[in-house]
């Protein structure tokens, strides 16, 4: 129990990283896990997009302090938008991650054909290069929104 006017020492964050260099990166549908990633063929994926029950899932692959809150911003096919992020645990590390209603409004960010950047605070800018897949993904995962039609009572 601490004292009035005393404040209890907490971990300090950890430091800011680079923003790493996206000249050759792609978004490509991971073979085993029905997410789209984005970041260089060969390497560990710098964000990836996932459908949950028609939530869209954005993670962003690098350390995060453990429990901290942040807001993901994303600029690019004349949108601005900020989007809430936590760290979540993966297994034993934390990661960014966020989830948002696919037929959100907001996600026009992505949804477009141009580039988009990416920036989380602290942990880098990312520039996701110009493609079609982010857009096709959600709207894929917002179709799981939409109740299927009910069809004409017969008139008999």
């Amino acid at each position: 129990m601490s004292r009035p006017g005393v404040v209890e020492e907490r971990a300090a964050p950890a430091k800011p990283i680079d923003s790493p260099d996206t000249e050759d990166a792609a978004w490509a549908m991971s073979e085993t896990s029905g997410r789209l990633l984005y970041g260089k063929p060969g390497h560990a994926p710098l964000l990836s997009l996932a459908c949950e029950d028609g939530m869209l899932v954005y993670t962003r692959y690098v350390a995060a302090d453990p429990n901290a809150k942040a807001v993901l911003a994303l600029i690019g096919n004349g949108h601005v938008e900020r989007l809430w992020i936590d760290a979540e645990q993966d297994d034993e590390r934390w990661l960014w991650r966020g989830r948002l209603a696919a037929d959100d409004p907001r996600l026009e960010v992505l949804t477009g054909p141009r580039r988009v950047e990416a920036t989380v605070p602290g942990a880098g800018s990312v520039t996701l290069n110009a493609s079609r897949a982010p857009g096709e993904f959600i709207t894929a995962c917002a179709a799981e929104l939409t109740p299927p039609p009910v069809p004409p009572e017969d008139p008999a």
